[in-house]
């Protein structure tokens, strides 16, 4: 390759320097492209692009992984992604690729950047394999995180009652009994049942379907679904718990039997809005007689954005985003674009057609002028999201806050068509207890139909997310009282049963979104709570079984 590379440098003058350099611009390697040229010639340059497609796609085949080849594909030229890649938030400043190779140094290095310890990602590359992805090792830290926190749980129980974990979780939550005057009974208790559910010795997971509307959407044509709660999810508080769908294998059976055995609702939102965004939903809501937010969002890209229409190429034929991630593609990708583009009049050949659709699908990017693409704009973003326009804008916010906060946030359409059998049931309006709140997605979801927000307790660790709430409750003029609280810990049994004898018990408990951790996604992002991002998940479960204990007490 070096020799190769010597020839293409010296076989030719300035012209040979400029083409090489017009392919090092699109993202590839300097040795990819004297290698392409080598063998097809400068002046057929279709051929040479095509080729190095060709290399990138064998650069990261199974088949190729097995070589110990020096020569490295482009960061940016992935051969192929899934659509759903951008549930998986890929966010660096230099648009590395969750997938693509590293070796073991420059691994380390992501992992430890991502938030993850050195241990950690040191233990994760021994035990998956130097050749493993970012996304294998993430994985493998999360598992291995949730794993400790059973640990930690397991090695406070007494050496009586661990024996017992030979039960099923429903047999547990049949038959315990809770000495409600006292919440250290309730800890013992519940410790218990958090290790009954996460070892559980089935290896059963939960599938996604296909299509993704859940027990059902508007706009899709679908049978009448009934179901049957578990016991233990029956009964007050209405409980709504979100986390994306392509979480790693055994991650939705743990959040299910965590949540009572209730089974999720995967739903994708681009069934409500212009945009998809994969997740699922563990609630115990009735699902009948739902009804959607009206007016209809625009369904197509076109009817969300029509001024991007005029500069819409015929070959790209997307009509709907990808997810809506927490960051966008920098000023040097598209430029990128641009140059694979200009040196073309009509349509480009196929292969840079492909290099281009696969750019804007994986960073949202959508055409502004002739061969211009761009990134989302925040308010953009915010109107696919279903927020009120500048809901994130001001207030000391950075733009690539903005971009963060609302990637992470609910789409309101989806979670408002889920939560609307709730307008019946509280006509005098509802108190929220709402855990990792974001930017009040929930708040702004049950106020868009119309059902007053009585008390609203939010759990927030970032400020900037709550002075955006804090905001929102002002220009919208809430009656009510909103307690807004940075950590999640103040919320034991003192302090709950405190604010719920002061507020009448909580009508609805809310989580999950931003709290993505348990996909191995926003590392970077929600660092900080309590250290232990992936715990989130059971401070959430934490609290709600407190919710329903005090309640029970209460009756």
């Amino acid at each position: 390759m070096e020799k190769l590379l010597g020839e293409a440098s010296s076989s030719a003058g300035p012209s040979n320097c400029k083409l090489i350099d017009h392919f090092i611009g699109m993202g590839f390697s300097k040795k990819m492209v004297a290698k392409a040229i080598q063998e097809n010639g400068e002046e057929n340059t279709d051929s040479i692009l095509e080729a190095l497609l060709t290399y990138s796609a064998l650069e990261s085949s199974p088949q190729r992984q097995h070589h110990n080849d020096s020569d490295h594909c482009s960061l940016e030229c992935e051969g192929s992604f899934l659509d759903d890649f951008s549930d998986i938030d890929s966010c660096s400043d230099n648009e590395k690729i969750m997938n693509t190779e590293f070796d073991e140094e420059e691994k380390l290095s992501s992992l430890v950047n991502m938030g993850y310890t050195v241990d950690e990602a040191s233990l994760a590359i021994d035990r998956c394999g130097v050749d493993s992805s970012l996304v294998e090792l993430t994985d493998f830290i999360c598992a291995a995180q949730m794993a400790n926190v059973a640990d930690a749980q397991l090695s406070e129980l007494p050496l009586e009652v661990q024996p017992k974990l030979k039960h099923s979780y429903s047999e547990y939550a049949k038959h315990k009994k809770r000495k409600l005057s006292d919440y250290e009974m309730w800890t013992k208790n519940n410790q218990n049942g958090f290790e009954k559910r996460l070892l559980h010795d089935d290896d059963e997971t939960i599938r996604l379907p296909n299509p993704m509307i859940g027990f059902g959407v508007p706009t899709e044509p679908c049978s009448t679904i009934h179901r049957t709660l578990p016991e233990a999810a029956v009964g007050p508080p209405f409980f709504y718990y979100e986390n994306v769908a392509l979480a790693p294998k055994g991650v939705w059976t743990t959040i299910s039997r965590f949540l009572y055995d209730v089974e999720p609702e995967f739903v994708d939102s681009k069934y409500f809005c212009a945009a998809a965004r994969k997740r699922g939903y563990v609630h115990n809501l009735p699902i009948q007689d739902r009804f959607p937010l009206l007016p209809f969002p625009p369904q197509t890209i076109h009817e969300a954005l029509p001024l991007t229409r005029k500069w819409w190429p015929s070959w790209d034929r997307r009509t709907k985003l990808n997810c809506l991630q927490t960051c966008i593609g920098s000023a040097k990708l598209t430029e990128r674009i641009r140059k694979a583009l200009e040196d073309y009049d009509c349509e480009p050949p196929l292969s840079v057609q492909k290099y281009v659709l696969d750019k804007c699908r994986q960073w949202n990017l959508v055409w502004v002028g002739r061969n211009k693409v761009a990134p989302l704009e925040a308010d953009e973003v915010e109107m696919l999201l279903g927020f009120p326009r500048n809901h994130t804008r001001g207030g000391g916010i950075s733009r690539t806050d903005r971009y963060k906060s609302l990637g992470n946030s609910f789409q309101i359409d989806t979670v408002a068509y889920h939560l609307s059998v709730l307008k019946d049931m509280f006509p005098g309006g509802i108190n929220l207890l709402s855990l990792f709140s974001g930017i009040g997605g929930a708040e702004v979801a049950l106020h868009r139909l119309g059902i007053p927000l009585k008390n609203v307790v939010s759990v927030e660790i970032s400020e900037a997310n709550r002075n955006i709430l804090r905001c929102w409750w002002e220009e919208t003029n809430q009656r009510g009282n909103l307690i807004d609280l940075a950590d999640v810990q103040q919320l034991n049994g003192d302090r709950l049963e405190q604010l719920m004898s002061s507020i009448g018990g909580f009508d609805l408990v809310v989580g999950g979104s931003p709290c993505n951790n348990l996909a191995g996604s926003n590392r970077l992002h929600r660092d900080g709570l309590e250290g232990k991002e992936s715990a989130l998940f059971f401070d959430y479960f934490r609290i709600l079984d407190l919710v329903k204990c005090i309640m029970t007490k209460a009756q």
